[in-house]
């Protein structure tokens, strides 16, 4: 407490041991700094063996050793938030502002119905008044069958949201309630909960039963919102579908209990063929324009539609860094990590990006802010609106008063005046898109938005509970994850190199440190030509008996040595101090390879083909929320999936097998001409390289060779990526001699 009496709603405290990271940091440089020294100069002469690929070297060395640097700023100046719920609740009580909820969807076979509808009934049952809450549906195709569920929703809201409340549930997405009760002694459940199962399970079935038939049986179509569909053509070409399914401000909209239900809003935007949509961007947009029509919450929350709210209080926490008197007024948005309910214990395809939610977005968050991530994200709407940060702006939120409806225009009246802000021609000729809500115009819109957001001088806070806010469904397969990164790391480069690049619009805007944060992201990308060229080139030059690294003997061999070491045991200890296992963070090195030489290198050469005018812009893919039940079993025994067909695994077999043939190739030479301890004094680094490149990739070998089930590598890319495997080899052996 201040000597004004003032309570601050929230702390920053910095992470401990910081001095001791930059000593170990700085030896590690050291030892980079060395390395280079090395490579300088010991360049072979002209005409000797291997002097080019030398040179590759030294530019792969230096690469690495540059985002090495970057990666620092993501560790430097760790901070940590806690706030004071309780402090927000005595300061203010009910008297919050409007918060609006933006839940989007846009297939409803990728994302089925009942899990967008699950993560709708989980934020409408937040710990916050209802009056003051709004959740808005963006449906992107369009479809009657989600438009249904969510109608089927919005009447069972009325008893699972006193059922949260009374009973303070968590977490508040019925399925996700009732799984997790599921196994326990149903003596110690309330009585009610007999009641709200039945009441769940005859709407999952309806809704199932009606996504199955593939069409509404006659008795649903009698609700006035399905006339909407009436000058329906297809997803790409239809009206403004806009129905408000309970009005929060109609007296007569009451849960079971007789108290006040949120408002519920279901849209899906006009499509025209030929007009462009602009994907998630666009579907952002327009449910800022209609929602401030008809709710104009100060507070926008975005999340996708499988990101269910976890912890029904994630809004008061979030509240608690926009209404601290002192520092809420810089604060321009609340971004909560992405975490995952499917995530196995060894996480095969490391798709819950445990290291960059719990160390690197902590890093960021010292120097200004994280990056807006698309989902689990509190905005202030005037920011999100192009509005500019100044240092006079004070805390300006206006406490609601719920209003009378029967005073105002009708709820048909607000329907139809709200459905032209969803038009397709409204943007035309206005600042939408550029400075004002989403950027367009890339596939990370979200990254691009909010770092326009901090170069207008306003500050982002991240805010990582220990109680998880959000959990959402991580990508089940290796295509799925391939092809999820394939977008980031193009859009971040995308972002690189244009305007909006953070390496010059950026400059002098935000801190260097959230600058470097910011390009050590956008440059993931073109790290797929390092990795590629070290990937291998060592493993065919081992193969010709060829040295590349220092001999043992040779005081040079130590910084090579002290630098892959410590940097791999600092990250093992980083994954576990994580709250990762060991086979989790091996697996975690096996999809950092394989996404740095498919994921990356597809989304570099795009954008650079892109740059040249030789290809069009990107499709925005949206990542499949279900799997088949066979694929599921595998991913939950852990066992890695390839049936997909993909150019990506093309790529990662030629790659995984040209180690091997070079590995075997050298083994045989070495017993053969009994040169195994030449091999260790003199390409130790060399071999060891190879091996662990071999070791693994040991789940695509025995996808390649050994399974049987439909999860192994398909038959035409196993005898493509071995016919260019054994090609590759031999062609160096023999036209390089």
């Amino acid at each position: 407490m201040g000597n004004d009496g003032y309570l601050p709603l929230f702390e920053t405290k910095r992470a401990n041991g910081r001095t001791l990271y930059r000593v170990f940091a700085g030896s590690i440089f050291v030892g980079i700094c060395l390395i280079w020294s090395y490579r300088v100069s010991h360049v072979p002469r002209d005409g000797e063996d291997g002097r080019l690929v030398w040179i590759g070297l030294l530019a792969a060395e230096l690469w690495f050793g540059f985002y090495w640097f970057l990666t620092q700023a993501h560790r430097w100046n760790l901070v940590y938030r806690q706030t004071f719920k309780d402090r927000l609740s005595h300061r203010y009580g009910n008297e919050l502002p409007g918060v609006d909820i933006f839940v989007c969807t846009a297939d409803p076979v990728i994302e089925p119905p009942m899990m967008v509808i699950n993560t709708v009934l989980s934020v409408m049952a937040y710990d916050y008044p209802p009056e003051k809450l709004s959740v808005y549906l963006s449906d992107d195709a369009g479809s009657q069958l989600t438009f249904y569920a969510l109608l089927e929703a919005s009447q069972f809201a009325k008893y699972w949201i006193p059922f949260c409340k009374k009973f303070n549930v968590e977490p508040r997405s019925p399925a996700a309630y009732l799984d997790s009760i599921s196994i326990s002694d149903d003596s110690k459940q309330p009585k009610e909960l007999a009641t709200i199962k039945k009441l769940y399970e005859d709407m999952k079935n309806q809704v199932e039963n009606v996504a199955k038939l593939g069409r509404l049986p006659e008795v649903h179509l009698r609700h006035k919102g399905f006339s909407e569909w009436d000058s329906y053509s297809s997803r790409h070409d239809h009206d403004t579908i806009l129905q408000i399914l309970i009005d929060g401000k109609d007296p007569n909209a009451k849960d079971s209990e007789g108290c006040v239900l949120p408002t519920l809003v279901y849209v899906a935007r006009e499509k025209r063929q030929q007009y462009f949509h602009n994907f998630k961007a666009g579907a952002m947009n327009a449910l800022i324009r209609v929602s401030s029509a008809i709710s104009n919450g100060q507070i926008v929350l975005n999340v996708d539609c499988d990101m269910y709210s976890n912890n029904s209080l994630a809004v008061r926490d979030a509240l608690c860094f926009f209404m601290d008197e002192k520092k809420g007024h810089e604060i321009a948005y609340v971004q909560f990590p992405q975490n995952f309910d499917n995530i196995t214990k060894n996480e095969l395809y490391s798709s819950s990006l445990r290291v960059i939610s719990q160390v690197e977005f902590h890093g960021l968050d010292g120097y200004g802010g994280p990056l807006y991530i698309g989902t689990g994200c509190f905005h202030r709407r005037d920011t999100l609106c192009g509005r500019q940060f100044s240092r006079e702006i004070h805390n300006e939120f206006k406490i609601d008063i719920p209003r009378d409806r029967e005073r105002e225009e009708t709820t048909a009246v607000l329907e139809e005046k709200s459905k032209v802000l969803a038009s397709c021609t409204y943007e035309n000729n206005t600042e939408w898109g550029k400075e004002m809500g989403l950027k367009y115009g890339c596939p990370v819109e979200d990254v691009i938005t909010g770092l326009s957001i901090q170069c207008r001088g306003w500050k982002s806070v991240y805010y990582n509970p220990e109680r998880k806010a959000f959990l959402g469904v991580a990508p089940t397969t290796l295509a799925q994850i391939l092809v999820q990164h394939k977008r980031w790391s193009e859009g971040d480069f995308q972002i690189l190199l244009s305007k909006y690049s953070p390496a010059w619009f950026a400059n002098g805007k935000i801190s260097l440190g959230l600058q470097l944060g910011y390009c050590c992201y956008c440059l993931w990308a073109t790290n797929c030509l390092a990795v590629l060229y070290y990937s291998i080139v060592p493993s065919l030059y081992l193969l010709r008996g060829i040295p590349l690294f220092p001999e043992l003997s040779s005081p040079w061999f130590f910084p090579f040595a002290y630098v892959v070491i410590s940097n791999y045991m600092y990250s093992l200890a980083e994954y576990l101090w994580s709250g990762g296992t060991v086979l989790g963070w091996w697996n975690d090195q096996r999809i950092w390879l394989y996404r740095r030489t498919s994921s990356y290198l597809l989304g570099f050469i795009n954008i650079i083909a892109k740059s040249l005018g030789l290809h069009s812009d990107s499709a925005f893919v949206i990542t499949a929320k279900v799997s088949k039940q066979e694929v599921y079993r595998r991913y939950v025994k852990e066992i890695m999936e390839f049936g997909d067909s993909s150019p990506m695994f093309t790529a990662l077999a030629t790659i995984a097998l040209i180690n091997l043939v070079c590995l075997i190739g050298l083994m045989k030479k070495a017993i053969v001409n009994e040169g195994i301890p030449i091999i260790y004094e003199t390409m130790l680094l060399q071999f060891v390289l190879c091996a662990i490149l071999v070791l693994i990739n040991w789940p695509l070998y025995q996808g390649l060779f050994f399974r049987k089930d439909n999860g192994k590598m398909p038959n035409y890319i196993a005898i493509k990526s071995i016919v260019l495997a054994v090609s590759s080899c031999t062609c160096f052996t023999l036209f390089s001699t």
